[in-house]
């Protein structure tokens, strides 16, 4: 009898992604089927480095993030040989471009079971020729796949309105989210009042500064634009108020605007952190997670603060309201709108006992519906089926 695992070939574009999206999913994945993790290498080996961590195997395949054709082939053909090489039969893509080589190459080398997760659409922000060739290639990827798997109902629902694929290809698995929570991990009572007084005193904050957060990239489609004047209006009627920005500048790709990166620079109220590995003590010494986002899939951001007791202020897209339901575990704003967003800031700001209320429900329904086990064995069952 032939014990041997059968092989899984999961993809994304660069090896952050691996440790964002699917940190411990591989680990657990590796008792059942032999996993092999597939990126671009990333600074400082990072690739290899997952690896190591997470106790798989992994093979660096360069892929860039941007529209770049000659490129995007080579890497489809470098992908095609380790496949034809390694035969797995399931190839597992995530993020956009990594899904689009990786579907391509998997089915060129004739891999049975071409499975995409989809977490977010950033051609919903395009326009014009760019929106043409953008919508293209995703029916492009969506027709070379087995099996798409939206990571949220509103995602699911707006791939079917775009016409991208047919609905016998979707599913959205367990309630959504591509890996769920540790909500042993995210546990707001791991950390006390001291290490918050610390971390606020660390950051120039008091104990009686009213702290909005954000965590994410640095990028206008994040919301961030309307998030830096919503904060100055607020920041100019009560002056005991901060505002917290932790992630990284995405300059290249999707720059936010020069003045509200001036204004980032020069309010001492703003304190940017750059991108934080740990962003639990964080959360915990914050009040709201302000999180005005265009687009999602679903977000992890608002799970995590959720997990951690915080109250949210999320836009009603995708994902964010399916965690969030407005007036009990957060507030549901409109995108691009700022001044929904200030007066959403300011009620969160001048109604403590309701913002009590909402904080102490917000991790219930994430522990309930989003625990990361059970996301976890979801996905090993539908892999199972495959099998």
């Amino acid at each position: 009898m032939n014990n041997e695992k059968k092989k899984i070939v999961r993809i994304t574009t660069v090896p952050s992604s691996i440790w964002g999206l699917l940190n411990g999913q591989l680990k657990f994945m590796s008792q059942h089927y032999d996993i092999l993790a597939v990126s671009s290498k990333g600074e400082n080996n990072f690739l290899e480095k997952i690896g190591k961590d997470q106790g798989i195997r992994v093979h660096d395949v360069e892929m860039t993030r941007t529209i770049s054709p000659i490129k995007d082939l080579k890497s489809v053909y470098l992908l095609y040989k380790l496949l034809k090489k390694e035969k797995p039969f399931i190839v597992h893509s995530h993020t956009p471009k990594a899904g689009t080589v990786g579907m391509i190459a998997a089915r060129l080398a004739n891999v049975p079971h071409r499975l995409h997760t989809i977490a977010g659409l950033p051609l919903l922000e395009a326009t014009g020729f760019k929106r043409f060739i953008l919508d293209l290639v995703e029916k492009i990827t969506y027709s070379c796949a087995t099996k798409i798997y939206p990571n949220s109902h509103g995602l699911k629902d707006i791939i079917l309105e775009s016409r991208f694929t047919t609905e016998n290809k979707l599913k959205v698995i367990a309630n959504g989210s591509s890996n769920g929570i540790d909500t042993e991990h995210f546990n707001p009572e791991l950390f006390d009042e001291i290490s918050n007084s610390k971390i606020r005193k660390e950051l120039g904050f008091s104990n009686e500064d009213f702290v909005y957060v954000f965590a994410g990239r640095m990028v206008k489609d994040k919301g961030i634009n309307e998030l830096i004047k919503a904060f100055e209006k607020i920041n100019n009627e009560f002056k005991n108020t901060k505002l917290l920005l932790m992630g990284d500048y995405e300059r290249g790709l999707d720059p936010l605007l020069p003045e509200t990166e001036n204004i980032i620079n020069i309010n001492k109220n703003i304190k940017f952190t750059g991108y934080i590995e740990d962003i639990r003590p964080y959360f915990s010494a914050s009040d709201v997670l302000a999180f005005p986002t265009y687009r999602e899939g679903f977000p992890n951001v608002v799970m995590q603060a959720c997990a951690m007791s915080l109250a949210s202020i999320v836009t009603n897209i995708n994902g964010c309201n399916e965690i969030v339901e407005h007036d009990k575990n957060g507030i549901i704003i409109p995108p691009k709108d700022e001044q929904a967003l200030y007066e959403a800031m300011k009620f969160m700001l001048t109604h403590p006992e309701k913002l009590k209320s909402i904080a102490e429900v917000t991790r219930s329904k994430i522990i309930d519906n989003y625990e990361q086990k059970v996301v976890w064995k979801a996905l090993l069952e539908e892999y199972n089926q495959l099998a």
